[in-house]
């Protein structure tokens, strides 16, 4: 090793990985990634909310409102959905102005109409236009009456076409009185309903929360209370579903790509990655931008989009301005072209050609990488069920005893998705900074190197202990080499990302760009 050399690189020929990128004697500040002081405990910047918490908060909130204001809970329930469950901004506008508040709401403190006398027996329902008893007639604070049935059958038809049923309102037309929960609680024609209505009530009240959310994990019932500011474990967050995802954008966990890239990116993929074979065959690109143009007109002259908006021939791709005035205003594009012009249109072609391989390279990687880790999760669980139990009855070992493999598993499968955003991230790295994208390159190949050792550590060599018992010293040297990948392979990773999310920027560091240009040197060499 070089001498002048304070920086120490994980080589790909080596047997494991260092625990970071480089272990300079300097300050952190001067370091290219940073220096591990090993292990830490993860700050805990999240908080999986479960359906009784989320209730006992709910209704917390609902007792404040009630009691602050002396008005029943229902009433209150009511102006936490019209405020969209801010108390405070509740309590403030009603003290400034109750009566406004009421009647934006639909809380009337007297009825808009005269409510029928205890005397009357009988009284027509407005909706069925029967003639019903007094005694199965309600009205909300409007004091517009209906029948039971109708009020039943109302609620039901509103309740089951979405979380609108939350915001509802006397049926009577123009009229803006609010049907409160205890109202659909009573009047509902069945359970289910009262439960959905229970249920949308519940949602409402993480939906309009700034630090909660909901998991979007499939049929998935927990919430996710953020505490933290994307910091050190940035926005990704793992409910007690196992899934993991960004508590920012809902997108899956996406470290160390940032929210905006990831909308780029899968915007990308969604409108280009079934198409590109499409692209190649049936479009040609525009000469002035290279976007992909359709010709679905009969004539030759086509015109670009905005903000481009470059007009050129179909045929030979040349402006048509310059085009019409070489053949006197006359269309005519028949005479073979074997010169400059004819290789500059044909340099053209090539360029949108290589611009669709290379998304095509990173594409192909990003996708690949999604695939290993849904294998790896796969393997993972039926490592859980099945090798665990055999490998613990053929070596005698206990489950704590084996707990190296489950963390070699889990470590594989965020070690692949944070590789995977690792091509989207290469992916939108500008071009023209070539020496941080060398160094870009040489850190992810670094890494993938790694964890592959890992991965086949885990897949492969676990195998040799399923079929015959092995001596203590092996499965103990089985255990080390494992421990030792994993823990390496996971402090590796750990220093790319925030290498990653600052950036790079202490690649343009003297020492960082020597050693990059060395590494290069030796692998060309070898």
């Amino acid at each position: 090793m070089d001498p002048e050399d304070d920086t120490y690189y994980y080589s790909s020929d080596a047997d494991e990985m260092p625990s970071d990128y480089c272990n300079s004697g300097e300050d952190d500040d001067n370091n290219m990634i940073g220096e591990d002081d090993g292990p830490l405990e993860p700050e805990k910047y999240y908080d999986v909310l479960k359906e009784p918490i989320i209730r006992q908060r709910q209704e917390k909130e609902i007792t404040e409102v009630s009691t602050v204001l002396a008005i029943s809970k229902a009433a209150a329930t009511v102006l936490l959905l019209h405020y969209n469950w801010r108390a405070c901004e509740v309590q403030d506008a009603w003290f400034a102005d109750e009566e406004r508040v009421r009647k934006s709401a639909g809380l009337f403190e007297k009825p808009v109409v005269e409510l029928p006398k205890k005397k009357t027996k009988k009284r027509k329902c407005n909706i069925c236009l029967e003639t019903c008893s007094i005694r199965v007639m309600k009205w909300a604070g409007c004091g517009h009456p209906f029948c039971s049935e109708c009020w039943g059958n109302y609620i039901t038809s509103s309740v089951q076409d979405g979380p609108g049923c939350l915001m509802l309102t006397c049926p009577a037309p123009s009229c803006g009185a609010a049907v409160g929960q205890d109202m659909v609680e009573s009047l509902a024609s069945s359970s289910e309903d009262k439960e959905r209505y229970s249920r949308y009530l519940m949602r409402s009240f993480i939906e309009n929360s700034k630090n909660t959310k909901w998991c979007p994990g499939l049929d998935c019932e927990y919430a996710v209370e953020f505490s933290g500011g994307g910091g050190a474990g940035g926005y990704d967050v793992c409910c007690l579903c196992s899934t993991s995802f960004c508590w920012k954008c809902l997108e899956d966990a996406h470290r160390p790509v940032d929210c905006e890239t990831v909308a780029k990116w899968v915007f990308k993929n969604s409108s280009e990655a079934e198409n590109v074979t499409w692209i190649l065959a049936k479009t040609k690109p525009c000469p002035k931008c290279m976007r992909p143009i359709e010709k679905n007109h009969g004539c030759m002259h086509m015109t670009c989009g905005r903000p481009c908006n470059f007009e050129f021939c179909w045929l030979c791709l040349r402006n048509w301005k310059q085009h019409s005035e070489e053949t006197g205003g006359f269309y005519a594009c028949n005479t073979f072209k074997n010169s400059e012009v004819a290789k500059e249109d044909e340099s053209l072609r090539e360029r949108a050609k290589k611009s669709l391989d290379r998304y095509n390279h990173y594409y192909e990687r990003w996708a690949g990488n999604e695939v290993s880790r849904k294998q790896a999760l796969k393997t993972f669980h039926e490592t859980q069920t099945e090798y665990m139990k055999k490998f613990s009855e053929l070596q005698v070992e206990t489950e704590p005893q084996l707990q190296f493999i489950t963390q070699a598993w889990l470590q594989i499968i965020e070690c692949r998705r944070v590789l995977k955003w690792t091509y989207a991230y290469g992916y939108y790295l500008p071009e023209h900074e070539k020496t941080k994208k060398q160094f870009f390159e040489y850190l992810q190949g670094e890494a993938e190197s790694g964890l592959e050792k890992l991965h086949h550590c885990a897949e492969k060599d676990i195998h040799d202990f399923l079929e015959v018992k092995s001596t203590p010293e092996k499965i103990n040297n089985f255990r080390a080499k494992l421990t030792d990948r994993t823990n390496a392979t996971r402090n590796y990773f750990e220093n790319l990302v925030k290498a990653l999310e600052n950036g790079l920027e202490d690649v343009y560091s003297q020492e960082a760009c020597s050693n990059v240009r060395r590494r290069r040197k030796a692998q060309n060499a070898d």
